[in-house]
């Protein structure tokens, strides 16, 4: 009988199911994070008597708080292990959350809300950076296409349960909301998740923390999937922080009838990251990258047109869900590809994907609000200019033919 290839191996299927789903609820603690409260743009900016532009500031101040946290976080987690830095990162997100709830004007709401995102940064990083400890090969590729599963639902409920929570209380019960699923979060991994990284894979390496970024960041197709995957993730960006007033505002749909159409949208996220767990296989990441990116970049051309056409709420709906889609092939490849040569600095590499990516977010998504949102037309041509940087990207830094085929 031959040993394992990879520790997680020898896991049972039980013990992988547990280790998907509470994984999965950690890479779902930053999607929760940004996604619950958008039904509530509208109501705080009624409360706060603010412009739209500052309200999306707070989502921009949260991503860029996932950021930093990921920074922070990962590094921390290669060298001293996964689940301390976790714990305490995600005791930091109750406490922030707990911050917002009882905030008093927009400013001490902004410090909060980044606050949470530094909290929220650490679930996603050191579940990655656990997934790459235990499996390599396609077992990752099917790890991370279940985590991706798992954490695509979060959109899906998020605003569904956001909208549903303003039905019986303002939107500072959101946050309450929040506050109790880190804490639940804290004990699932107190009681279940055991340390992927033992002591002596610590010291084994001997490397320094400039060490391991120098090892990531001098990786050529690493850099070239941090911008693939920054570019994806701010173009979906966009559109989070453009809808609730996009559909709600200028289309008419109530709060529970916004969070329905978002968890339809989002129901793309999941279809397109299962199947391009199937056929990346086949074709290989970088390939299905490719595709996604073209049929992205046409969908967003699609919602423009549409738009200047005057064909209101399906015109922008309709494209808008199979641009969503495309985005979820990528989404697993991005990690595939980012983090497969990085085993020995996998919460390093994981740290950047994550930093970048929310950091570009961050950085695109409030330029829709200065373009303004009294069409769909703003949000479409920055959608199509992110793609079609993540398509020049690809094609010049990552360089398809160049990737080898995954062991």
């Amino acid at each position: 009988m031959t040993s394992p290839i990879s520790p997680g191996d020898s896991l049972s299927r039980r013990e992988k199911l547990i280790y998907v789903g509470i994984l999965g609820a950690l890479t779902a603690l930053g999607p929760f994070t940004i996604d619950l409260y958008l039904p509530a743009f509208p109501a705080l900016q009624r409360d706060f008597n603010v412009t739209e532009a500052a309200v999306q500031l707070t989502l921009t101040g949260t991503i860029i708080g996932l950021a930093v946290g990921q920074l922070i976080v990962g590094p921390l987690s290669d060298k001293v292990g996964r689940r301390v830095p976790l714990i305490l990162a995600t005791s930091l997100h109750v406490g922030a959350s707990i911050g917002v709830a009882l905030s008093m004007d927009i400013s001490m709401l902004m410090f909060f809300r980044v606050l949470q995102g530094v909290g929220a940064a650490g679930g996603g990083v050191v579940a990655l950076a656990t997934v790459r400890d235990l499996f390599s090969g396609y077992a990752l590729v099917r790890m991370f296409s279940y985590l991706a599963l798992v954490n695509g639902m979060a959109p899906i409920f998020a605003p569904v349960i956001g909208s549903q929570l303003l039905v019986v209380v303002d939107w500072p019960g959101i946050f309450w909301f929040l506050a109790a699923y880190g804490i639940l979060v804290i004990i699932a991994v107190s009681v279940f998740i055991i340390e992927t990284l033992p002591r002596e894979r610590r010291k084994s390496s001997g490397s320094t923390a400039l060490q391991r970024y120098r090892a990531v960041l001098t990786d050529r197709i690493f850099l070239g999937v941090l911008l693939v995957g920054g570019m994806n993730f701010s173009g979906l960006f966009s559109y989070l922080s453009a809808s609730p007033f996009l559909f709600q505002n200028l289309y008419g749909l109530s709060e529970q009838q916004y969070g329905l159409l978002f968890g339809i949208n989002s129901l793309g996220i999941v279809a397109g990251v299962q199947i391009s767990s199937r056929v990346l296989r086949r074709y290989g990441p970088q390939w299905v990258i490719a595709a996604a990116t073209v049929v992205m970049l046409v969908m967003s051309l699609l919602i423009l047109a549409f738009d200047q056409l005057g064909l209101g709420l399906w015109g922008t709906a309709v494209p808008l869900w199979f641009y969503i889609m495309a985005a979820g092939f990528v989404f697993p490849c991005v990690q595939v590809l980012a983090l497969f040569n990085h085993g020995a600095q996998a919460g390093t590499a994981a740290s950047i994907l994550g930093a970048v990516t929310f950091g570009l977010a961050g950085a695109v998504s409030p330029v829709v609000g200065v373009l303004g949102i009294d069409s769909a037309t703003p949000m479409a041509v920055v959608m199509a200019a992110c793609i079609a940087l993540a398509i020049v990207a690809l094609w010049t830094v990552v360089r398809p033919r160049s990737v080898p085929a995954l062991a």
